[in-house]
């Protein structure tokens, strides 16, 4: 049996991937974790911050896989989700407005000198100035594209598509909640047959009946999931961080801001995600195994290792 493969994880067992002091025993601790949860290959993902605070923390990253082979084959490629989002409230999420713009490639080019060359994937909104362009020499360099945290217009849609991108993040979520019914970017992205779409099972994200109308919508085979998973995946209730914000999970696994009724990531595992769609969808366990291990793997050029 092939081991799970997520492409955004933001922390896991109690590890926040986007803190400052972040020490590689805590790594450990967050791989360790994982693993528990058959899960032996992941992308750590870094969400929206000002560039140098990025660039330090992607050159952490780095240097844990340097120093240590277990960590290196572990955390094999980074998704870097922002700062290249929309900004529109709703739109951004969790997501520091402030610190968000338009794509720029000498940006992204220090970054990915901090990683190592390892940026496999980035999360952007195709209706920023220059998204075209950024897209097509990613690409062209390796490191996939997808559309994620957007309000774009059909046309902006079919620039981005024709420029490379493959992919949707957590389609469904970072939209507002409340949208024009037929107008509306969930449905735009929705009805693009070329893009995979990932999709969140944690059953919050996306309510049951909505992840079955959702991934029947897609194509076959283009539909993928993942955790977006945060720090409070695989630990107990509490408070947990999620960068500079504070966040809280209760009993009913639901992560959210003191005090708010907004969420922000999952405190899902993998493993549970595949129990999700065997019994939310109806699928077969290879079926839905797949969807969240080889079917990713092969589109990312990842081997995955047997547990």
């Amino acid at each position: 049996m092939k081991s799970l493969f997520d492409i955004q994880i933001n922390g896991f067992a109690g590890v926040d991937f986007q803190a400052d002091q972040l020490s590689i025993e805590e790594m450990h601790r967050a791989v360790d974790g994982l693993s528990r949860h058959q899960t032996l290959r992941f992308f750590p993902t870094l969400i929206t911050d000002s560039l140098e605070s990025l660039e330090r923390k992607f050159a952490r990253l780095e240097s844990f896989r340097s120093q240590d082979q277990k960590l290196a084959e572990a955390m094999c490629g980074y998704h870097l989700e922002g700062p290249w989002l929309s900004a529109k409230p709703g739109y951004r999420g969790a997501h520091d407005a402030q610190s968000m713009g338009p794509p720029d490639l000498d940006s992204f080019q220090r970054l990915q000198e901090a990683a190592g060359g390892n940026i496999r994937l980035v999360t952007l909104a195709p209706e920023l100035p220059g998204s075209e362009n950024f897209i097509r020499v990613l690409v062209d360099s390796g490191t996939e594209i997808s559309l994620g945290h957007t309000a774009a217009p059909d046309d902006d849609i079919s620039r981005a598509i024709d420029a490379g991108a493959r992919f949707c993040t957590h389609l469904g979520n970072g939209v507002p909640n409340e949208l024009h019914r037929h107008n509306n970017v969930m449905q735009r992205l929705l009805a693009r047959d070329e893009l995979f779409a990932f999709f969140i099972p944690d059953g919050i994200h996306l309510p049951p009946p909505v992840l079955r109308n959702l991934v029947r919508a897609k194509p076959e085979g283009k539909a993928l999931f993942t955790t977006d998973a945060m720090s409070a995946a695989g630990a107990a209730p509490g408070k947990y961080a999620l960068g500079e914000l504070t966040m809280e999970v209760g009993e009913d696994r639901i992560v959210r801001m003191p005090g708010a009724k907004n969420f922000a990531g999952s405190a899902l595992a993998p493993d549970q995600g595949v129990t999700h769609l065997e019994n939310w969808l109806g699928w077969s366990p290879n079926k839905a195994r797949a969807s969240f291990s080889t079917n990713i793997a092969e589109l990312f050029r990842v081997d995955l290792p047997k547990l």
